[in-house]
């Protein structure tokens, strides 16, 4: 779940991070519709970076997510 955040919403986290969130939507699926559930995320994925878990995300952006990157506020500035 850690790689599915990073890639699909730009949420860094490790491995205790993907846990929370894979538990948070398990929750999701059995709670009544309109249930507001919070996960918190507990730490980042820094220490991660040199490990398996982010071995298949390349250190640069493809050009999907330059666009991505582009279309935010950040993005915009750092032309």
């Amino acid at each position: 779940t850690a790689i599915q955040l990073a890639r699909k919403e730009g949420i860094f986290c490790g491995i205790s991070g993907g846990a929370t969130v894979a538990t948070a939507l398990q929750v999701c699926q059995k709670a009544p519709q309109g249930s507001t559930v919070l996960a918190m995320i507990p730490d980042t994925a820094e220490r991660y970076l040199s490990t398996p878990l982010f071995e298949s995300v390349d250190a640069e952006m493809n050009e999907e997510e330059r666009k991505l990157f582009e279309s935010t506020a950040t993005g915009r500035d750092s032309k």
